[in-house]
């Protein structure tokens, strides 16, 4: 072989594989591209994917009562639309996202969909909920998408449908008549066997010798003169009518500051039932700072607006209560609402730390108030009220490691469920300060 043979191949090689190399790495680089692109549109898909979890669609719907029932429904429309398959009708989950934290901010960008929603609904501004994080709107959508699957039954009762009339579960009037009745029956009986024994006893006076002084009493006839006179009835009306004089003295003594039952007129017919009984508006969309802080607030012109832009004619009152709050809303002044639930200076009380903390129903203190078309005071409100439920109440610690300690030094000393009472309920200080 010669030497130039020799060298041939040598310079083939070194021409070539460079060439080689760099093919290989160009196509395994774009090999690696296409795969990192699949791997992100692949964990963006998943991350848009709505949760059929349990626990995320237990807290969409937390955020769903709080929040948007006030003007949703699932499958029927209030003041928005029906929100059932809302996540197919929008044109992205990221458009529901932007529209849920800004929606005027959607409108005015000009988007048609936006702007077609707006102007369907006779151009009523959707709220913005600029504190919502993405994963709080994809709870919502998991439990819209919940709701939404949904099969309705008509569930047919198997006995006697009850009757549907009022009440409040207590004794019903037919039955205390019925008792009332038997009482008034019983009281004849007695007097007739009274009656009896009398006359039994004036004939056994009768065989026996008497002087005519005890004759004289045995056949005395009782008349209202001589029953008002004797001194066992004189004797009994003086003791009744003290023991009702001193009665009403200590019951005006004790409701001096106590309002239970105060049920003022307000400046505009509001209906409980209707707002939070029937189109079951969660108490915290209108007072907004029961989860917040000391008072719950009474709602403003705004909140009402929130709505009432749109629906202008009550179930009940018409148009003239719901002008009110228009005037109210165009005059910029605030409705003022008479204050019903009072508490001393004296005493302090937060909402938060019951509602948030303790996890207390608002029907616990306000009674009935999905029920109430005028609201009344409920409860006493009183010290020793709030003390019977402080050691009544059991604490509320699952969850909180705050308790933690306290429950492990509770269990150690007592069997008993720790109450508000064991961990300084009782303290003077914890209310008057």
């Amino acid at each position: 072989m010669s030497s130039d043979s020799r060298f041939v191949p040598l310079v083939l090689k070194t021409d070539t594989e460079p060439n080689m190399n760099r093919n290989f790495i160009s196509s395994a680089c774009k090999f690696l591209s296409l795969v990192f692109v699949f791997a992100f549109l692949n964990l963006t898909s998943n991350a848009q994917e709505i949760s059929k979890e349990p626990a995320a669609i237990s807290a969409g719907e937390t955020l769903f009562n709080a929040n948007c029932k006030a003007c949703h429904r699932v499958k029927s429309k209030l003041v928005g639309p029906a929100l059932q398959n809302v996540y197919d009708r929008a044109p992205s989950i990221d458009w529901i996202k932007s529209f849920v934290k800004n929606s005027s901010g959607v409108i005015a960008s000009g988007d048609d969909y936006a702007n077609k929603l707006y102007n369907e609904f006779n151009k009523t501004q959707m709220t913005a909920f600029s504190s919502f994080k993405d994963a709080d709107i994809m709870n919502i959508l998991a439990y819209i998408k919940a709701e939404t699957e949904k099969v309705a039954v008509t569930q047919v009762p198997n006995g006697p449908v009850p009757p549907t009339g009022g009440g409040d579960g207590g004794v019903s009037k037919t039955y205390l008549d019925v008792i009332l009745a038997g009482m008034l029956l019983i009281l004849v009986l007695l007097l007739i066997i009274l009656g009896f024994l009398v006359s039994a006893l004036k004939r056994f006076l009768d065989q026996k010798e008497l002087s005519e002084e005890e004759k004289e009493v045995v056949h005395s006839p009782i008349t209202l003169g001589t029953v008002t006179s004797s001194s066992g009835f004189i004797f009994i009306v003086v003791f009744l009518a003290g023991a009702l004089g001193f009665k009403a003295v200590i019951n005006g003594l004790y409701s001096i500051g106590i309002q239970q039952g105060y049920a003022p007129k307000q400046p505009i017919a509001f209906s409980h039932k209707i707002h939070a009984g029937q189109l079951e508006i969660d108490c915290k969309y209108c007072h907004v700072g029961v989860m917040k802080g000391k008072s719950a607030t009474i709602p403003s012109v705004n909140i009402c607006m929130n709505c009432h832009n749109q629906i202008k004619e009550g179930q009940q009152t018409g148009t003239g209560e719901i002008a009110k709050i228009t005037a109210a809303w165009e005059n910029k002044k605030p409705i003022e609402w008479v204050r019903i639930h009072n508490l001393p200076d004296l005493a302090y009380f937060n909402h938060s730390q019951h509602v948030n903390v303790a996890g207390v129903e608002c029907q616990t203190c306000h009674g009935p108030i999905e029920t109430m078309d005028v609201v009344r005071q409920h409860s006493l409100l009183t010290m020793g009220w709030c003390i019977d439920c402080h050691r009544k109440t059991d604490v509320n610690t699952k969850g909180n490691a705050y308790y933690d300690k306290l429950v492990e030094l509770h269990k150690e000393k007592s069997k008993t469920p720790m109450k508000v009472e064991d961990e300084g309920g009782l303290e003077c200080a914890k209310c008057h300060y």
